[in-house]
């Protein structure tokens, strides 16, 4: 998930990343640290929110790392287990900051594991479920960096069950999408075909859909999704601040009106066992 939202306190000893322009463009050559041998890049998995819901491999890798570069959605307090000395960096953006851009990012993790670092690039939620990991993959591949991908608990699984809603039921659900709601900037045609998903799968979940909630809706329910369908938006999903709004899909862009990112649509019939 790459929702917007505040950058969590820096713990103490932790740095911020450099700011845009310091960090060049192109892609660095790995150069092996002095004793010829390189490092090693871990993609951890951070979870929903709540830090209980860090994996036992995450927490160890974060015990032993020399380096973590962590997401705006990663719970700070996860960087506690982080030894003494540890270079902490955060590479999330606070409310019109600019963003750290990708390819920046992807350079830190290759010029800190060709340093020789173990280093942990930690991530809200799972790397691999629209949190760009896959491209940190490619990018560290393409440098010759080592690397490990250590799965995390997704927001979009995690999200609706601590609301109560199970995404699949023998009576009610038996497939599930994961969707984003979000786009990517610049493209010029929608991934998401929206038109597909008017009878199936039974429950949808988008990501990141705050901003286009509206339109989804409208178009689902052009392909044929009832508006009376059963829906829910969970803001905060798995923390202290969870709030959840439940409504008929065709109400539930302007029932949930106020509530801001991060947030996860829910979409169908298991939205009614949530009572």
């Amino acid at each position: 998930m790459s929702e917007d939202q505040e950058l969590p306190p820096l713990p103490a000893g932790a740095q911020p990343a450099p700011q845009p322009g310091q960090l060049a463009a192109p892609e660095p050559e790995a150069e092996p640290a002095p004793d010829g041998s390189l490092g090693i890049v871990f993609l951890v998995g951070a979870g929903p929110g709540d830090p209980g819901l860090l994996t036992v491999r995450g927490r160890e890798l974060l015990e032993k790392a020399d380096v973590v570069v962590y997401d705006r959605l990663a719970n700070a307090e996860l960087l506690h287990h982080c030894p003494p000395g540890c270079l902490r960096l955060a590479v999330g953006k606070a409310p019109g900051a600019p963003e750290r851009s990708q390819q920046e990012i992807n350079r830190m993790l290759v010029e800190h594991a060709a340093r020789g670092a173990r280093v942990v690039r930690l991530k809200g939620g799972d790397p691999f479920v629209f949190g760009r990991g896959g491209e940190e993959a490619l990018a560290l591949t393409a440098m010759g960096i080592p690397f490990e991908v250590v799965p995390g608990v997704s927001s979009a699984l995690a999200v609706p069950a601590y609301a109560g809603i199970p995404v699949t039921h023998r009576d009610l659900a038996s497939s599930v999408a994961v969707i984003t709601g979000h786009e990517r900037p610049g493209r010029q045609r929608a991934a998401v075909d929206w038109s597909a998903f008017g009878r199936q799968p039974d429950t949808l979940v988008v990501l990141m859909a705050r901003s286009t909630c509206a339109e989804i809706v409208q178009a689902l329910i052009a392909a044929g999704r009832p508006a009376a369908t059963p829906a829910a938006v969970i803001q905060w999903g798995t923390t202290g601040r969870q709030r959840t709004v439940v409504s008929e899909l065709g109400e539930i862009a302007a029932a949930s009106a106020e509530m801001d990112n991060p947030a996860v649509l829910v979409i169908g019939e298991v939205v009614r066992l949530r009572e």
